[in-house]
């Protein structure tokens, strides 16, 4: 079983990445709005993702037999000055996500709970690649810029990585899917 303070750390986790999901659910939302059905569809579908990060920190404190705990989430912005300052605040956001990880493998460590300690490893390195994943989209608006052509660019490259994404994660989920000939 684990420790209350860890209990608590994992359940305020869980509750960040339902956030996480709802703030990527309305930038996505907003993107629509704004005509830019790629990063609509690379945002919604990150939003999946976080979803996928809650239930897995959910089981992992149901099989410990711990009280998981449900709390209120806050809305998101739902407005934004334009597409760079979505991108900057999922950057952020995923800097936030990648501390607070940090502090529950420091608090794993500290009170040698070696099986929390192995669980989270998935996440340090899950939150590796989230940040990369942002800074190279960020470093891509950079490049093309936003202005003119620029966004349609911008728009098509991120629809396009969710595609790439969408197609790995079917691959991987059902290796049948794939159509290898020999």
């Amino acid at each position: 079983m684990l420790s209350q303070a860890m209990t608590d750390c994992l359940n305020k986790q869980i509750n960040l990445e339902m956030y996480s999901s709802n703030l990527y659910l309305q930038m996505g939302s907003w993107c629509a709005y704004k005509g830019l059905d790629g990063c609509a569809n690379f945002l919604i579908q990150h939003a999946d993702e976080e979803m996928g990060h809650m239930r897995r920190l959910l089981a992992y404190v149901n099989e410990t037999g711990s009280l998981v705990i449900l709390g209120a989430i806050d809305s998101p912005a739902s407005q934004f000055n334009s597409l760079s300052e979505v991108f900057k605040k999922t950057y952020e956001h995923e800097q936030l996500v990648t501390s607070k990880i940090n502090e529950l493998v420091n608090l794993a460590q500290t009170e040698k709970d070696y099986a929390t300690l192995q669980f989270l490893q998935w996440y340090v390195a899950e939150q590796h690649q989230e940040e990369f994943l942002f800074k190279t989209i960020l470093g891509k608006i950079e490049i093309i810029g936003t202005e003119g052509q620029g966004m349609f660019f911008i728009d098509r490259e991120i629809g396009e990585l969710a595609t790439r994404k969408n197609i790995e994660t079917t691959t991987m989920t059902n290796p049948e899917s794939t159509n290898i000939s020999v």
